[in-house]
């Protein structure tokens, strides 16, 4: 009888395996899902803040003039 030889270290190979292909399709299976619900438009809009403040060029000059 040949009888296999595992040790620790193969242990936790097989564990970091088995965590790398979970991670990997549960991170593939977003993608997919993002890309399907934006295909029909399900996928709602996130509004960014940055883009409503407007500066202008006179509002910068008078604080440099005041100093």
């Amino acid at each position: 009888m040949n009888f296999l030889y595992f040790d620790p270290g193969i242990g936790a190979m097989v564990v970091q395996a088995l965590v790398a292909v979970g991670a990997g399709i549960l991170l593939f299976s977003k993608g997919i899902l993002y890309k399907v619900k934006s295909f029909f438009g399900l996928v709602k809009e996130k509004d960014d803040a940055y883009d409503s403040i407007d500066i202008e060029e006179k509002d910068t000059d008078t604080n440099d003039k005041k100093d």
